[in-house]
């Protein structure tokens, strides 16, 4: 598995897969689950090589050399041709011309080579916060790059798993199903119109919100701090925003933005 961490974004959905529990990091990385084999995870936030013996890999997998690998990238991918002669992204240096690698063109050397790709993250399915009006980069989501009928060589379309960030057991429940089709151990994500896997995203966080009977008792919270009423008054994008974060909490069950008195921002939309 190969994660580009290069986008424009801020790591977060690296930091959140080390607070998973169900799966946990370390279960991926010693192929806990019948069928599926280790992950070897290219992460340059978690790596210990550095330098050329860190970039291998990528090169390995840029010339075809490394058979049907996961490509994970966080973070949303700048627009280089408005960039002038400099670059907003970019990871490693081209051995030929010296330069740095932009971002985008890692996506271009890749894909083609990729099982499948997976956009981590709301800035890369997205766009995020780097694609607000008036941001001088152009940043776009993954599938925005590379087309919305894109599909790997093994027939597998882009994944979609929004959030920022998202939340640590979707990261991880993610990578085995993606695995295990890969490894022919198991079926096809089903995804929804939004390319997300339908089972994470498919229903509403007010479906799961433990303040939803306040609404349809018609009673609403009127300050952050109170603790009884829907929060929907208070701007929360409950009743739209499709995530199931109220339901699985943030780490081991515990926490998540409606669980801990927060809105919803709708951030996996």
């Amino acid at each position: 598995m190969l994660w580009l961490t290069s986008g424009l974004g801020c790591d977060g959905e690296s930091i959140a897969l080390t607070a998973a529990r169900n799966p946990t990091f370390e279960d991926l990385q010693r192929g806990a689950f019948p069928g599926m084999p280790p992950l070897i995870i290219h992460n340059p936030v978690f790596a210990y090589e550095t330098g050329e013996e860190f970039m291998a890999p990528w090169a390995a997998a840029a010339a075809g050399r490394l058979g049907a690998f996961i490509l994970v990238v966080e973070g949303a991918l700048a627009n280089e041709q408005l960039s002038g002669d400099g670059h907003w992204a970019a990871f490693g240096v081209d051995a030929a011309s010296g330069q740095p690698i932009t971002t985008t063109r890692w996506i271009d050397r890749l894909a083609p080579h990729a099982g499948a790709v997976i956009a981590m993250g709301t800035c890369a399915a997205y766009g995020g916060i780097p694609a607000m009006r008036n941001n001088p980069t152009g940043a776009m989501g993954v599938r925005d790059y590379l087309g919305p009928g894109w599909t790997s060589g093994r027939d597998v379309p882009l994944v979609n798993v929004p959030g920022c960030p998202v939340q640590p057991d979707n990261i991880t429940e993610t990578l085995v199903h993606v695995a295990l089709h890969l490894a022919r151990a198991g079926p096809m994500l089903e995804l929804d119109e939004q390319a997300r896997p339908r089972w994470l995203f498919g229903r509403t966080v007010q479906q799961g919100c433990g303040r939803a009977g306040f609404a349809e008792q018609g009673e609403f919270a009127r300050t952050p701090a109170d603790t009884r009423g829907c929060l929907v008054k208070l701007g929360c994008k409950g009743p739209v925003a499709m995530c199931n974060v109220p339901i699985r909490g943030w780490t081991g069950g515990v926490g998540g933005c409606p669980n801990v008195g927060g809105i919803c921002i709708g951030c996996t939309m």
